[in-house]
């Protein structure tokens, strides 16, 4: 129902790509968002994230006091695992539900905007939940690596937008804005001619996005092993209007630990103003993978495990919540032996489950 899920990954050369990894570009066929809307699949409300109890039901919602986003009863985790239990792999089916059971975000693709956003956000509201989007389309994407492209240019990426905007509506929404985009600028991976345009784009896409009445956004802050000394995201923070975005978002699609991130975010937040900040902990509960001769250990490495669930129950008034903005199971590029990125990589989801302690 939800159409494919098409690209996101890379990272740039060298040693800078060591810091790397790459997230999911969801897309909904425009069919596919108005089955939705109509009504298609049916919510559980408030129930427990447990299904039916057997091994790949349908999941249903978390408690919302834990976690207010939305689970997608029709993600391909959710799919993977329904069949699983067909095909009598129960202990598989399992360990996808692990993913399936969790609010992932939906990371809106480019062919109909308008209509996925409303999709889901339609969705999330029925359910009683919020919708978590990822806008990634800023021109110029990532450098030309596993998920280049974007908007063809800026007058594009607003028409963009606008469909997003229109699609969100009214309705409750976290938006994660654009990851790469400025620590791009900041490791010198998108050539300078650029910069200028992408600090307009991202500021007019925040104060766009905050004129919406029940929308939060977070501008992509990047890793402790990206952009190592915060300081150095600070300003392109500013230039690209986090003062009026609700925060910052950390570790997208990457796997260091909490912790570190948490200390980053720290760091980072007493030279905004004491500005909040998410931190994505989907595949980081192993952390990173040991660095040895690989320029592309942020790339789909073994052995990692899902990390903490996502919430708002942070512990931590500077940490608004713990996220799964990767979509776990989804490739990070051509690389290792998976698929294209964004792509749904069974084996690997099975790892990242299997692996969680």
């Amino acid at each position: 129902m939800y159409g494919n899920v098409r690209g996101s990954g890379g990272g740039p050369p060298g040693e800078r790509r060591a810091a790397r990894r790459r997230g999911a570009v969801g897309t909904v066929s425009a069919l596919g968002a108005l089955l939705l809307v109509s009504g298609c699949f049916s919510s559980s409300g408030d129930g427990d994230g447990e299904g039916e109890g057997k091994a790949g039901a349908r999941p249903g919602q978390q408690p919302k006091a834990t976690v207010p986003y939305w689970v997608n009863p029709e993600g391909k985790a959710a799919q993977q695992a329904a069949t699983y239990a067909k095909n009598d792999k129960p202990d598989d089916a399992r360990q996808i539900d692990k993913i399936a059971a969790q609010p992932v975000a939906e990371w809106i693709g480019v062919e109909d905007p308008q209509g996925e956003a409303r999709g889901f956000t339609e969705a999330a509201s029925k359910a009683g939940r919020e919708a978590l989007l990822v806008l990634y389309n800023i021109p110029h994407r990532d450098c030309g690596s596993y998920s280049k492209g974007g908007a063809a240019d800026g007058n594009a990426y607003r028409a963009w937008l606008d469909g997003v905007l229109k699609g969100i509506g009214d309705r409750p929404a976290t938006v994660v804005l654009e990851p790469d985009a400025l620590p791009h600028i900041e490791d010198e991976c998108t050539p300078e001619q650029f910069h200028e345009e992408r600090y307009a784009l991202l500021t007019e896409a925040v104060g766009k996005l905050k004129a919406l009445p029940h929308t939060k956004v977070y501008l992509d802050a990047g890793n402790p092993h990206w952009i190592k000394d915060p300081g150095r995201m600070a300003e392109p923070l500013k230039r690209a209007g986090l003062d009026r975005a609700d925060g910052f978002a950390l570790n997208i699609s990457n796997f260091q630990t909490t912790e570190e991130n948490r200390k980053y975010g720290k760091r980072l937040s007493s030279m905004l103003g004491g500005k909040h900040f998410v931190i994505d902990t989907s595949r980081n509960g192993n952390g990173p993978a040991p660095g040895g001769d690989d320029p592309e250990n942020w790339c789909n490495p073994p052995g990692r495990a899902l990390g903490t669930a996502p919430t708002t129950r942070t512990g931590d008034p500077l940490v608004d919540a713990y996220l799964w903005i990767k979509r776990p199971g989804e490739s990070d590029g051509t690389c290792k032996g998976g698929p294209k990125a964004g792509d749904w990589w069974p084996e690997y989801a099975l790892e990242l489950a299997r692996n969680t302690k």
